[in-house]
């Protein structure tokens, strides 16, 4: 579902991401971690089209990224790590916006979006606006709105960031039950070791936009000889704190201020 061959991106003289390769396949549910400008979202924004590479070769779903944009967005479903919802519409409004977007036709755009509220519990909440939602709310109406052209990739940018711990294992129970009664493949980014422990059939780690290790989690502590993935992590990243202003994604904002964008 996901083919990836030498990719590197820049931002002027900063290589946020460094010939980096590697493959996800259909139904997998793969982990990408990093520290904070490591190039996670950078790499994600690529895949999905809003980032153009600097060279190498990115395939979604058997689409080129750079040569068919318009069959690789209909393949994939995302929740970012900022909220994208527009806060002066409803929880329908929001979602039926979406699907007249995709192309949707009316009768179906319409079982669809009471599907999903269904799914993530917002139904009785259709007609709020959602400004008066929670963190928590806003998050699954997210998830509800990235499903609704019925994808076959979903990415997460960090989905559960800054949620309670029961509204963290409510979303991840929606994804692992789309993950294996309909083999939706879910690429996602973390900072919680636990999620990527219970929830990844496979983990990526990546620092300074290289691909460090890769392999399932008993792979990694083998290679990493370690006990834990934090340990696996810390190990193949190191102990010092990150200064988030250094990543990519900060980079990409100020590069596109200079051009006017």
């Amino acid at each position: 579902m996901i083919k990836v061959k030498n990719l590197t991106k820049k931002f002027d003289d900063f290589v946020a991401v460094k010939n980096i390769s590697f493959e996800v396949k259909k139904g997998e549910m793969f982990a990408f971690l990093g520290p904070n400008g490591a190039g996670k979202s950078t790499t994600i924004k690529i895949f999905t089209t809003l980032l153009r590479p600097t060279s190498g070769q990115v395939k979604i779903n058997g689409f080129n990224i750079e040569e068919e944009e318009g069959k690789v967005r209909k393949s994939f479903g995302i929740v970012f790590q900022d909220q994208s919802l527009d806060d002066q519409l409803t929880a329908w409004e929001n979602m039926d916006f979406h699907g007249v977007i995709y192309g949707i036709e009316k009768k179906q755009r319409r079982q669809r979006i009471r599907q999903f509220l269904k799914l993530v519990d917002l139904y009785d909440r259709k007609d709020s606006l959602v400004k008066e939602f929670s963190g928590g709310m806003k998050r699954r109406l997210e998830m509800a709105r990235g499903l609704l052209h019925q994808p076959t990739i979903l990415f997460l940018d960090e989905p559960t960031l800054g949620l309670d711990p029961q509204t963290r294992n409510h979303i991840w129970e929606y994804i692992k039950k789309l993950n294996q009664t309909d083999g939706l493949t879910v690429f996602f980014t973390t900072h919680y070791m636990e999620e990527a422990e219970r929830y990844a059939s496979r983990i990526a780690v990546i620092d300074h936009g290289e691909i460090k290790a890769i392999g399932n989690l008993g792979q990694l502590k083998e290679i990493t000889a370690s006990n834990s993935l934090e340990q696996v992590f810390l190990k193949l990243t190191g102990y010092d704190i990150r200064d988030e202003k250094a990543s990519g994604l900060d980079r990409m904002r100020q590069q596109a201020k200079r051009w006017g964008r």
